[in-house]
């Protein structure tokens, strides 16, 4: 590696590592503040943003990102206001810090107390959307870590301004300025020696497409916190009402088919597809939508007089993350809870009926950091859940699981109180 990159980024560990001590026993108020002071910067500096994210956004066309990638890069009016919302939730939420989770007295008079403390220095290495700079760097200073930020060149001017904004605010708190740091380069090779700083950083969160999330997970000595692919469902079943079905397979797939909660494949149960499907169908194509079916979807579309195409066996098991979706008929629900198991990513699942019992088995049955009832798929989000944000959701089984806000963000530490005791 280049001896000046290797200092660059080394330095920007160690920095963090310092700025992390203080951050733990930092006052409430102060993060807060911190906080607070950013959502009002990000609304008075909508000029430099706009220009800033402008230039990423012309860049972007000019390398022939799809629509559905230039939208994750837009940071729209309505967006920024949401991230100056979102920065105003998670300052009103609870410190977690100092949270008792568990206490007993031992028979030798000794007092136990297991405690929320911070993780400690988190990466976070993530792809296009701008808004993971603020959601990521909030969550961190609230719940006392330290942040080192590395996003994608295609976002880089706004990443660059928003980590400014960032900075301009820890310093008018009187929070060390080193706990939230964008790291200055695209670099690949900046990466490589960020995954191996594991002396001063504790726990890497990638968020983006599966190739970067695998090469993090393969080439990182830090514990890796992920999610390869939002390989999501809606399953339609046989006691679903139509409306509320196509609302909410048009909603899961339509509302923002660029991000990980985005429906990518529609299970319709037999007894109702010939009903169903067409209506479905119709709705998400006048939304431009291309349907990939299996030959009794398709077969079915086809009679309704509604274009599709065949899938290929490929795209089961395919993240789009764009206006695309697989489409499929199955005979009973235990099929599609199996087929889910099977082809999903574990991320966020949703079934439409109104069939308690079904619904029961369904979300005891499908394997997933979310399962949603009668609900779309897209509310598998921090912001949604009331965290405020999140710094990313996790399909893994160890530590967190679904959207991780302040409490996911912690670990803990026993703290011990005797009265002179020794062990015989």
């Amino acid at each position: 590696m280049p001896e000046d990159l290797t200092q660059l980024v080394t330095s920007i560990a160690v920095r963090a590592r310092a700025a992390s001590l203080e951050l733990a026993v930092s006052p409430t108020a102060a993060r807060n503040a911190a906080l607070a002071d950013l959502a009002g910067r990000i609304e008075r500096s909508r000029g430099e943003i706009d220009a800033a994210n402008g230039r990423d956004l012309a860049a972007a066309r000019a390398n022939g990102l799809t629509p559905a990638q230039v939208d994750r890069l837009t940071l729209t009016p309505e967006r920024i206001a949401h991230l100056a919302e979102s920065l105003r939730q998670v300052a009103a939420l609870p410190d977690p810090l100092g949270e008792v989770l568990e206490e007993a007295t031992r028979p030798n008079g000794l007092r136990l107390r297991k405690v929320r403390v911070p993780i400690g220095v988190i990466g976070v290495i993530f792809e296009a959307r701008p808004n993971v700079t603020v959601d990521c760097a909030a969550l961190c200073l609230k719940s006392g870590n330290a942040s080192i930020l590395r996003g994608g060149r295609e976002i880089f001017e706004t990443n660059t301004a928003l980590a400014s904004l960032i900075s301009q605010s820890l310093g008018a708190a009187g929070l060390p300025r080193d706990s939230v740091q964008l790291v200055p380069t695209t670099d690949r090779a900046a990466l490589d020696i960020l995954l191996r700083l594991d002396s001063h950083i504790h726990c890497i969160i990638p968020r983006g497409g599966e190739g970067l999330i695998r090469f993090v997970a393969e080439n990182s000595t830090i514990p890796v916190i992920k999610h390869y692919t939002g390989v999501c469902f809606v399953y339609v079943d046989r006691a679903a009402d139509p409306a509320m079905a196509e609302s909410i397979v048009v909603n899961s797939k339509v509302q923002r088919p660029g991000v990980c909660n985005a429906a990518e494949q529609i299970l319709v149960h037999a007894d109702v597809a010939g009903a169903l499907l067409p209506r479905i169908g119709a709705a998400l194509a006048a939304k431009g939508v291309r349907l990939l079916c299996d030959d009794r979807a398709g077969a079915i579309l086809k009679g309704a007089g509604v274009a599709s195409e065949k899938a290929s066996p490929a795209d089961f098991t395919r993240e789009f993350l764009d206006l695309v979706v697989a489409v499929r008929v199955v005979g009973a629900l235990d099929e599609a809870i199996a087929t889910i198991n099977r082809d999903g990513s574990a991320h966020s699942d949703a079934i439409v009926t109104a069939d308690r019992p079904a619904a029961d088995r369904f979300m005891a049955g499908v394997d997933s950091s979310a399962v949603f009832w009668n609900a779309s798929t897209r509310f598998n989000d921090g912001f949604e859940f009331g965290f405020g944000a999140e710094i990313g959701i996790s399909t893994d089984r160890l530590h967190a699981r679904g959207p991780m806000g302040l409490r996911e963000l912690c670990s803990y530490k026993w703290l011990v109180t005797g009265t002179g005791q020794i062990r015989g």
